[in-house]
């Protein structure tokens, strides 16, 4: 597709916000949604609408279909051995809590490490700070570069024999930084350590095979990519799954029912207790059916170009600081001098232009930069050099507003 056949599948990109035509500088919170997706959602609402696996009915059948044929279109987007390692769940943010509920309250214990990131989201630092206190493990931290970047000698010094899990976001949703996931993997298994991965920056915009990573969780939400939210799936490790107790339990997971006693089904249905998000998989797998049609290396390709040329572009606007490394993810984290970040994202709102502002969900990283907040342009694969040029053109008006001389 080229790019004015992929912003045609995105009905919401043809408007005006404040009188100027929308320029959609937000993905990194969410993603907008093709028209596929969209008429997905409408015709399991309109058509299908059942619950799923217990019923014998027409519909229950084809909704039950659709629900595990979603399953299997994730088994594939990621390259899991088999469905089985393939868990529906709310999204990230649940996806991290279950693992480290269920896999983490099993197994660490007192004077146990759990290794993690300065950069991580709030949703990759709270589940293990709470499982840390309660069990007595120690929290620990790898140490970011000067650019935000991580050195594989710094994992190597932070993961010892007594670390049991590692967690690291696969790219910064603040700072764009890509981790070397496939590395640090192999450091941690070496140590007798599993690795967890956030990938809710990365699963929408590169290829991403768990078997070459060879880690032992990956969990990626699919309204960051295309797709509706409430839904997002867990990877998980057969071998490690089976050995989890659910963390919810009733309805759908449930095998038998005694007394005082019950079972559970077999994976992967044994984590999703209650009426699964139906509507929400199969949209799930109607965006990964958009984005492979599209092509993922020709996503890498759009969002690589249009970083490099917002940063080229962003260098000449007077006072205007960017954070992270030149090599990057799709987004640009950056302040003004004197500006506060939100009154930045108020007058590119009043330019129709969206960008974020704020901590990011990331304030121990804010605090690592020395910010109380930033703004953030992040791209996707709907996104042009046009939106680019508006969005400078937009920080130019920023700084006359304010009273800057260029």
């Amino acid at each position: 597709m080229i790019a004015n056949d992929i912003r045609n599948q995105f009905p919401i990109l043809h408007q005006e916000v404040n009188g100027k035509p929308l320029v959609y500088l937000d993905s990194a919170a969410t993603s907008q949604k093709p028209i596929s997706v969209i008429e997905t959602l409408e015709h399991y609402y309109k058509n299908d609408n059942s619950n799923v696996h217990r019923g014998v009915h027409t519909l229950g059948t084809r909704a039950t279909d659709s629900y595990e044929g979603a399953r299997e279109k994730v088994r594939r987007f990621i390259n899991a051995s088999s469905t089985e390692e393939v868990i529906f769940v709310r999204g990230t943010t649940t996806g991290i809590n279950t693992v480290a509920g269920s896999y983490g309250r099993a197994n660490v214990g007192e004077g146990d490490e759990i290794v993690i990131t300065p950069m991580e989201h709030h949703s990759n630092i709270i589940p293990w700070q709470q499982l840390a206190k309660e069990k007595g493990a120690t929290l620990k931290y790898i140490p970011l570069q000067e650019d935000g970047t991580l050195d594989l000698k710094d994992v190597e010094n932070t993961i010892t024999e007594h670390t049991k899990i590692v967690s690291i976001m696969h790219v910064s949703n603040v700072l764009g930084t890509i981790n070397p996931i496939k590395e640090i993997t192999e450091i941690a298994h070496r140590n007798g350590a599993v690795m967890v991965v956030d990938g809710a920056q990365a699963a929408p915009h590169m290829t991403v095979d768990v078997r070459d990573l060879d880690c032992d969780f990956y969990i990626f939400s699919a309204h960051k990519m295309c797709g509706p939210t409430g839904i997002g799936a867990l990877y998980g490790k057969k071998k490690l799954l089976e050995k989890m107790e659910p963390v919810e339990f009733g309805g759908e997971m449930i095998d038998f029912v005694g007394l005082y006693d019950s079972t559970w089904k077999d994976l992967p249905w044994k984590f999703e207790g209650g009426t699964p998000i139906i509507a929400g998989a199969i949209g799930m797998g109607a965006a990964i059916d958009f984005l492979e049609q599209v092509g993922r290396n020709e996503i890498e390709k759009i969002e690589h170009e249009l970083v490099t040329y917002a940063m080229e572009r962003m260098s000449d606007v007077e006072g205007l600081k960017i954070y992270g490394p030149k090599n990057r993810a799709g987004l640009v984290t950056f302040n003004i001098d004197d500006v506060h970040p939100h009154d930045v994202a108020t007058v590119l709102d009043a330019e129709g232009i969206a960008v974020r502002a704020g901590h990011h969900c990331a304030q121990p990283l804010m605090k690592w930069l020395d910010v109380t907040a930033t703004a953030r342009a992040s791209f996707y694969l709907y996104n042009t050099k046009e939106d680019v040029d508006a969005l400078v053109d937009g920080l130019k008006t920023t700084k006359e507003y304010f009273g800057h001389v260029f």
